[in-house]
């Protein structure tokens, strides 16, 4: 056995992705999944009227999980076609059903329909991580709702918001996620047994011509595979297109991850909020006091390679010639497992970054302070229009004062003084005290915290309810 240090292993299956992930997409669980396709493409054709009998199905049915991968791969060997050296396997176990199995199929049988198989289960997985990070968030969400603290456009100050209902707007962006997601799931079908070119010929020749039998088949192999049905037309694959939007649900799940990641190392960097941090974590091997964002920019890092994969079917879907070419199957093997290994990586992370946020409303507040003066202006301008004064004449000496706090906070470094500035100005007939007294965030978030409850309430609270039996994730992740 070779030593394991010495050859190229995957990141993704060493350190990002989950087990569950990895089996998805293990040879295994494929080889597996083309057993119960040729065990229900054989019990079809019985139903159907085909000599097979019902002891042939039986005996590919005892053997269906017990696979000789030793034989497979020897096979291979000679006749470098895996479908055909795993039907010769599975023979060599099932002597009595090895003339029948695989009857009348193409290889796109067993491989294009174990690959909508597995995106079926991968994408379940999925949603199932994606709506735990949802339930995470918006509990967060709920928990800060009525914490004032700056916003920022352009990444300059703005009106205040709540803590709670920025995690609102991560939270909208994986429910748009999880949205897309739900319909790409419930829109997925199988290829069904179409044949070489997807007529359906050698079927049709086995039938004896009978087209309602060749109907039937694909529709009673879709049911015995748990869907609703084959795609109506296909050449000999199912459209490339298919796997474009299964990576593009989860491409957008990535961006809406590394949005999330943007955010949050910027506020790691003001001292706001902070991503866990183990007690004997270490953030920098020079400097020994820091602490890095590093599961944030882990999930932006992977996120950029989700994205940048989606380009891979978008190529293999639009360069496809007609009923089909074979250079769609490297691309295939590689871009669509890693996808969901990658995605599933950034999900794992997503969720244990949420789970541990740590917030400093002290520091916040101190932030929010500062600028606080500059977004209260409109508001006293109104009470000293209340205490006689007039509006165009005070609306042109507030803004000369703010330029001069400006200029006291940037070229003196010195604290906003644009409070003390008003005061000592005998046209706003207010005192320092009555300014002070004005200097109350919560005036200035707006509906925020209501925002956030009847977004929780309206939007997520009906998503949690419809699928509570997939909550209670831990949020663990691989070092």
């Amino acid at each position: 056995m070779a030593d394991q240090h010495n050859r190229y292993t995957s990141p993704l299956t060493g350190r990002y992705a989950s087990d569950e992930m990895q089996y998805i997409f293990s040879p295994d669980n494929k080889f597996k999944t083309w057993r119960k396709l040729w065990i229900a493409l054989a019990e079809t054709e019985h139903e159907l009227g085909l000599n097979i009998t019902e002891e042939q199905i039986e005996e590919l049915k005892q053997h269906q999980d017990d696979i000789n991968y030793e034989v497979a791969e020897a096979r291979e060997k000679e006749v470098r076609h895996d479908v055909m050296s795993h039907v010769y396997a599975y023979g060599v176990e099932c002597p009595k059903a090895k003339g029948i199995i695989h009857l009348g199929a193409t290889s796109c049988y067993v491989g294009d329909n174990t690959d909508i198989i597995i995106m079926r289960e991968g994408l379940r997985l999925v949603r199932k991580k994606l709506i735990n990070v949802i339930n995470e968030l918006s509990k967060f969400a709920v928990e800060y709702k009525d914490l004032p603290t700056l916003a920022f456009t352009h990444f300059q100050p703005a009106q205040p918001t709540t803590v709670g209902k920025r995690a609102t707007l991560w939270l909208n962006d994986l429910v748009m996620d999880l949205e897309d997601l739900e319909y790409v799931l419930h829109s997925l079908k199988l290829l069904g047994s179409k044949g070489t070119t997807g007529t359906q010929a050698s079927f049709l020749e086995l039938f004896d011509g009978d087209h309602e039998k060749c109907r039937k088949l694909d529709q009673m192999i879709a049911e015995k595979m748990g869907f609703d049905a084959c795609y109506p037309v296909s050449g000999q694959t199912y459209s490339r297109k298919v796997d474009f939007r299964v990576l593009s649900v989860l491409a957008g799940i990535a961006q809406s991850a590394h949005k999330f990641t943007n955010d949050i190392r910027m506020l790691q960097h003001m001292k706001e909020v902070e991503e866990p941090f183990e007690k004997h974590q270490i953030g920098s091997s020079a400097m020994a006091y820091k602490r890095n964002p590093m599961r944030s920019e882990r999930i932006a890092s992977l996120s950029d390679y989700v994205m940048s994969d989606l380009m891979n079917p978008m190529l293999v879907a639009s360069t496809q010639w007609f009923e089909r070419t074979l250079d769609d199957s490297a691309n295939k093997r590689l871009s669509v497992p890693e996808g969901f290994l990658a995605i599933d990586g950034i999900l794992d992370l997503y969720l244990n970054v949420v789970d541990g946020l740590v917030v400093y409303p002290k520091v916040i507040h101190k932030h929010l302070m500062a600028e606080l003066p500059f977004m209260a202006t409109e508001n006293i301008m109104m009470d000293a229009v209340k205490a006689g004064g007039d509006r165009q004449e005070l609306h042109e000496r507030i803004r000369e004062l703010s330029m001069q706090a400006g200029r006291t906070v940037k070229e003196e470094g010195k604290d906003n003084n644009l409070l003390e500035l008003i005061a000592a100005d005998p046209s706003f007939h207010l005192s320092l005290e009555d300014l002070k007294a004005s200097m109350k965030p919560e005036r200035y978030v707006g509906r925020a915290p209501e925002q956030v409850t009847e977004f929780v309430d309206e939007v997520v609270k009906p998503i949690l309810d419809r699928n509570r039996e997939l909550l209670g994730l831990t949020a663990e992740i691989k070092v």
